[in-house]
């Protein structure tokens, strides 16, 4: 039998590049895709096939999948995982800016999606693995466009999990916590540039705080391969789960969110920010 390929998103940095070297260990041909190609020599140079793709961007996701297939002739997994964290007050946030965080953040995963669907269907096999975020379940001030993108990227799996049960396509949503990667403090530098010195700038410092906190103190996150782990385990599984809650914070916030009333979790979180902003060095 061919070996398996799998094609992963965002795989320049953090969950994405864990994910394509931890695919590749379990002997899957590995496509990385990233705008950055040149953050994936070290990838290249371990037998991965960097590819360069801008999931916005209708003619490189097309040409992007269009190569994949030429060289591997399949695509068996696809991990969905670009995306970035645009945070501000709704007042201050750019509607343009709000419209591209979905464009990266939801409508690119499901183009993709659209695009390696028809050659798994012929097969009657695949995966879809959704990188959504705790941050789908739960929610924080001043991350509003973010949490809107997750919350839909979660509906979306949902939706497409019982579409495609009929075709033995599995779709898993991956619900990372805090992760040791830069993703955090870009976030939190925007939010500064966006609130920083509006109306909101008190909450802008405390949020920026948070989203900073794993840079300011490692041992506040999970390293990204715990992340890797569980989408290989998921689409190893004979019968992977629907959704993997992963890394430091996740399972405890998403449940504290089931169990607790609005005014209550909205408590819970305005603590939280305050604690983590006191705390927090030179924030």
């Amino acid at each position: 039998m061919s070996r398996k390929v799998a094609l992963v998103t965002g795989a320049s940095s953090g969950i994405g590049e864990a994910t394509a070297l931890r695919l590749h260990e379990l002997g899957y041909t590995v496509h990385a895709a990233a705008r950055r190609v040149e953050r994936m020599a070290h990838l290249a140079e371990r037998g991965i096939r960097p590819l360069a793709m801008d999931v916005t961007d209708e003619a490189s996701v097309q040409a992007g999948v269009e190569q994949v297939l030429a060289e591997s002739g399949r695509i068996d997994v696809l991990v969905n995982n670009a995306g970035y964290g645009s945070y501000g007050a709704l007042e201050d946030v750019p509607l343009e800016e709000a419209r591209y965080q979905f464009e990266v953040n939801v409508f690119g995963a499901a183009r993709l999606t659209q695009l390696v669907l028809p050659q798994m269907r012929e097969r009657r096999s695949g995966h879809i693995v959704n990188v959504s975020s705790m941050g789908g379940k739960i929610y924080e001030p001043l991350g509003g466009w973010y949490h809107a993108t997750k919350f839909a990227l979660e509906g979306l799996s949902d939706s497409l999990r019982l579409e495609l049960k009929p075709f033995g396509i599995d779709v898993v949503i991956v619900e990372p916590g805090a992760i040791r990667t830069e993703w955090g403090g870009i976030a939190a530098d925007n939010l500064r540039k966006v609130s920083g010195e509006t109306a909101y700038a008190e909450q802008a410092a405390a949020g920026a705080a948070v989203l900073s906190s794993v840079e300011a103190n490692p041992r506040l996150g999970s390293a990204p391969s715990v992340v890797a782990d569980a989408i290989a385990k998921a689409v190893t599984a004979r019968r992977p789960r629907t959704r993997y809650a992963i890394g430091m914070g996740a399972k405890p916030a998403i449940l504290l969110r089931r169990i607790l009333p609005d005014r209550a979790f909205d408590a819970l979180v305005t603590t939280a920010f305050r604690a983590t902003a006191r705390r927090t060095p030179g924030r």
